[in-house]
C-alpha cells in the first residue's frame, strides 16, 4: 500500500515523468521484494512479479489495438467517418461532441468499449487538425462515454462478465444482458451533461503552436475531366469544401475542364479540395511518376516542408521554370510566404506565376530520396515532421481487419487480447502497416505505464493489502443504513479499481460484498451491483483501465487531468447509482 500511495502521490504532483515513475515504482518492487520477499516466495519470485507487466496479456493488448489504430490512420481507411463528423461539428462545435458522446455510449453498451474507443482516436485526432475541438478536450470525456455505455450491460466490459461468473459462482441467479440497464440510463443522464459541458472545460488546450496556427500555402487547382466543377459555377460546390481553402479571383459563370484556380489554404484543405473536386495542384504525369517509384521501392510517399535558403537557384523563378519535377521526380503542392510579400505585383511573372524568393515555404511531395535529393541540391532546408500520405488502396482492408478483430471480440469468439494481436499481425503481412513504422504507432509512456500499474495491482492482491482493506471495510459497515452500506461499497471497490485493477477489485469486492449481505442480513443482489459499477468507475487515475491510458498519448495528458475531471464524475455516479439501487430493491 505504500507503494501505491507514493506512486500516486508523484504522478499528482507532475515533479517528474511519467515513465520514470513508472520505472522507479517497478525498481522499487522488485529490490524491495527480492530482500524482503512475501511470504512463501523466494527472491527471484518478487522480480518475476515486478516485471510481470512487460510480458502481460493487458500490455500486449494495448500495443495491438495502438497498431491496429495506425495501420486505419495510414491508410486513410477512417476519412469517410472524420468528414461525417467533421460535417455535424461545422454545424455547431457542442453539437458534434454530444453525438460523438451519444454514438459512444450507444456502441459500447454492445461491443467492448476498447476496440469502440481504438476505433475514434483516430477519427477525433483528424478532427481536431481540421479546426473541431482539439483532441485533449474531446478524448477523456469520449472514454467516460463509452465507459458508461460498457457499464449498462452485463456483457458491455469484460469487468462485468468476471464479476457476473464469480456471483454465479457463489449461489446466485445469472443475470440477463439487460439486468441493470435502466438503473445505469437514469445515471447517464445525469452524468452525460457533464460529460458534455464541464469536462472539456476542466481539460487545457494541449495543441502545440504549430498544431493551432498551420502554415497557408498557394497554389494552382487545375479543374480535370471529370471534375465536380465541370460545367458548374464555383459557389454551387463551395458547401463540400473545407472552410480553410479560399479562392482567389474566381471567375464568374460555368467552369471549363482544365481551366486553373489560384487558391490558398492548409495543406490539409488544398489536399481535401483536390479530392473532393477531382482536381489537382500537381502535374499529373508528375504524380504518376513518384506513384510509380513508390510502388519500385516499395516506400511510401511523402509530404515535407522545405525553406528557401539564400543560397538556392530557385530565387526569382517560379514553379514551371524552375524544372524541379523534371530534374528531381517531386511535385512542389504550394507556396508559403509570409503575409507582408504576398500579393506585391513585381512577386509575379507575365504568366501569374508567383516566383520563389528566400525564406518561402515549399510544400513538396515524393518518395523520401528524391525529397533528400532535391533539398540538398537547390539548398533547401527540410523542416521536421514528413507526412506520409495515407496508402488509400488498403484504406478497404484496413477497416476490414479492423472490424474482423472488433467482432471477434464483441461476440465472444475470441478474447480481445488473441483479437488484437491477430488483427496487428495480419496489418503487418498485408502491409497496411510497415515493421519500421511501429515505433510511431507505440507510446513509450503507456508502456511502462501499464508495466507499473499491473505490477501494483498484483502485490496489492498477493500481500493480503486488499483483503485487509476488505476486512477493515466490513467491520465499520454493521453501524451503516443500507443506502449507505451500498455507497461506501461502491467507493471501496471504485478506490481498489483507480489504483490497482477493475480485475482485482472484482474478485477481491465480489466475494466480500457477498459476505457482507449474508453478515447484515441484506439481499445479496443489490451490494454484487454495487460492486460490478465500483469496478466500472475507473475515471480518476489513468492506470485504472487500459483505455485511459490508450488515450494519454494522443491528448497529451498529464496524471492530474485525469484526478480533475475523474473525480466529480465518480462522485456523480456513485450518487446516482446508489440511489437507484436503493429505489430499485426497496431497501
Amino acid at each position: 500500500m505504500a507503494v501505491t500511495i507514493l506512486m500516486f502521490i508523484a504522478f499528482a504532483r507532475g515533479k517528474m515523468s511519467i515513465e520514470i515513475i513508472s520505472l522507479l515504482t517497478i525498481a522499487v518492487i522488485a529490490v524491495g521484494l527480492y530482500f524482503f520477499p512475501l511470504e512463501g516466495t523466494a527472491p527471484a519470485d518478487g522480480l518475476a512479479l515486478a516485471f510481470a507487466g512487460f510480458g502481460h496479456y493487458a500490455l500486449i493488448t494495448i500495443c495491438a489495438l495502438m497498431i491496429m489504430g495506425r495501420g486505419l490512420v495510414v491508410t486513410g481507411a477512417l476519412e469517410p467517418a472524420s468528414r461525417f463528423l467533421e460535417r455535424v461539428f461545422k454545424i455547431n462545435l457542442q453539437l458534434g461532441l454530444l453525438v460523438s458522446l451519444i454514438i459512444a455510449f450507444v456502441l459500447s453498451m454492445g461491443v467492448n468499449n476498447t476496440p469502440v474507443l481504438v476505433l475514434m482516436i483516430p477519427i477525433f485526432a483528424a478532427l481536431a487538425h481540421r479546426g473541431a475541438l482539439p483532441s485533449s478536450k474531446t478524448l477523456i470525456p469520449l472514454n467516460a462515454a463509452s465507459l458508461l455505455g460498457g457499464l449498462a450491460t452485463t456483457i458491455g466490459t469484460s469487468t462485468n462478465i468476471l464479476v457476473v461468473s464469480i456471483a454465479v459462482d457463489l449461489g446466485m441467479p445469472q443475470m440477463g444482458v439487460f439486468h441493470f440497464t435502466p438503473i445505469v440510463l437514469v445515471a447517464s443522464l445525469f452524468a452525460l451533461p457533464y460529460l458534455w459541458l464541464v469536462m472539456p472545460r476542466l481539460l487545457k488546450d494541449n495543441r502545440t503552436a504549430a498544431e493551432a496556427k498551420q502554415r497557408r500555402f498557394h497554389a494552382r487547382l487545375r479543374v480535370g475531366e471529370d471534375s465536380l466543377l465541370n460545367g458548374h459555377e464555383l459557389k454551387t460546390v463551395l458547401s463540400r469544401l473545407p472552410d480553410e481553402i479560399e479562392f482567389h479571383d474566381p471567375p464568374a459563370g460555368p467552369i471549363r475542364a482544365q481551366q486553373e484556380f489560384y487558391v490558398s489554404g492548409t495543406h490539409e484543405a488544398i489536399e481535401e479540395a483536390s479530392r473532393a473536386l477531382r482536381g489537382e495542384v500537381a502535374p499529373a504525369w508528375v504524380i504518376d511518376r513518384i506513384r510509380r517509384k513508390a510502388d519500385e521501392s516499395g516506400t511510401d510517399i511523402g509530404v515535407v516542408e522545405a525553406i528557401v535558403t539564400a543560397d538556392s537557384r530557385l530565387i526569382h523563378r517560379t514553379l514551371p521554370t524552375s524544372g524541379i519535377a523534371d530534374l528531381y521526380g517531386v511535385a512542389v503542392l504550394g507556396i508559403h510566404r509570409p503575409a507582408r510579400v504576398i500579393g506585391e505585383r513585381e512577386e509575379y511573372s507575365q504568366s501569374g506565376d508567383l516566383r520563389i524568393a528566400e525564406g518561402d515555404v515549399l510544400l513538396v511531395m515524393g518518395v523520401p530520396e528524391n525529397l533528400n535529393e532535391f533539398a540538398t541540391a537547390d539548398s533547401l532546408m527540410q523542416l521536421e515532421g514528413m507526412r506520409e500520405l495515407p496508402r488509400r488502396s488498403k484504406a478497404v482492408l484496413a477497416a476490414t481487419i479492423m472490424g474482423g478483430s472488433v467482432g471477434l471480440a464483441s461476440i465472444g469468439l475470441l478474447p480481445i487480447a488473441i483479437a488484437s494481436l491477430a488483427g496487428a499481425i495480419v496489418m503487418f503481412l498485408t502491409g497496411c502497416v510497415k515493421f519500421d513504422r511501429v515505433g510511431r504507432a507505440l507510446s513509450a509512456k503507456v508502456i511502462v505505464l501499464v508495466a507499473a500499474s499491473i505490477a501494483i495491482g498484483r502485490i496489492i492482491l498477493e500481500s493480503g493489502a486488499a483483503d485487509w482493506l476488505g476486512q477493515t471495510l466490513a467491520l465499520g459497515l454493521q453501524f451503516l443504513s443500507p443506502s449507505l452500506v451500498l455507497a461506501a461499497i461502491m467507493l471501496f471497490v471504485t478506490v481498489l479499481t483507480n489504483f490497482a485493477s477493475n480485475a482485482t477489485a472484482a474478485t477481491v469486492g465480489t466475494p466480500i460484498a457477498f459476505s457482507i449481505a449474508s453478515q447484515l442480513g441484506l439481499p445479496a443482489e443489490p451490494l454484487i451491483l454495487a460492486v460490478l459499477f465500483g469496478c466500472n468507475l475507473c475515471y480518476a487515475t489513468p492506470i485504472a483501465y487500459q483505455t485511459n491510458m490508450l488515450i494519454m498519448s494522443e491528448g497529451s495528458y498529464e496524471f492530474k487531468d485525469y484526478i480533475r475531471t475523474g473525480v466529480p464524475l465518480v462522485l456523480i455516479m456513485v450518487t446516482t447509482l446508489s440511489i437507484g439501487l436503493v429505489l430499485t430493491y426497496d431497501m
